[in-house]
């Protein structure tokens, strides 16, 4: 089996608390990747029982399509306090990175042209709280190509970011970069890279 991502990911709780309420869901196989940013609402151990609550959905259904996985989060979710929610899913056979969000956990692509440049673009994602009140769920698409980046971020992360953004460097040592530069410490962080290394030419 060809590794199709390559995946680092850092984070903190809100000073002072012992849980975090943001989590990283990561399912891989062959040519299918679903990488999965949750930021449950608040902090502390309230945020992060949604947070599980939508973890436990995504690691049971992980096979399916995003919109049944951002239904089925937002019925589980109903319960707890919510969860803002980005969900992305890289196919390998096709070339293609599809996602969608609710919530404000924001997520940047850098893309190689084929050309040679790198252009970044950030993947809209809708506003809304998966468990509260969900959004629309069209997925979005776009080419893929091997060592494109994309980088989740939630709000414990300043808005600028993605300033900070080496490509170059290794996911798991740029995840750590960006959390330590651009951590709020004032909402629980949490920051994940995927870079593409399987089969996309």
């Amino acid at each position: 089996m060809t590794q199709l991502l390559e995946i680092g990911q850092a984070g903190l709780p809100f000073a002072g608390e012992s849980e975090i309420g943001d989590r990283c869901v990561v399912r891989l196989s062959d040519q299918r990747a679903l990488v999965a940013v949750i930021d449950g609402v608040g902090h502390g151990h309230e945020a992060a029982a949604a947070s599980a609550a939508a973890a436990e959905v995504l690691e049971r259904y992980g096979n399916e399509t995003l919109d049944v996985l951002m239904l089925r989060c937002h019925e589980n979710l109903v319960d707890t306090r919510g969860a803002a929610i980005t969900l992305t899913l890289f196919d390998g056979r096709n070339s293609v990175l599809h996602w969608l969000g609710a919530g404000n956990v924001a997520a940047l692509l850098l893309h190689t042209e084929p050309s040679g440049h790198a252009r970044a673009r950030e993947l809209l994602v809708r506003s809304g709280v998966a468990g509260v009140s969900l959004p629309s769920i069209d997925v979005s698409s776009t080419a893929v190509a091997r060592g494109d980046l994309v980088v989740l971020a939630t709000d414990g992360l300043r808005p600028d970011f993605a300033e900070g953004v080496d490509r170059c460097a290794r996911p798991q040592v740029l995840a750590e970069r960006l959390l330590a530069d651009y951590g709020t410490r004032r909402d629980d962080a949490l920051v994940v890279v995927a870079r593409l290394i399987g089969s996309p030419a």
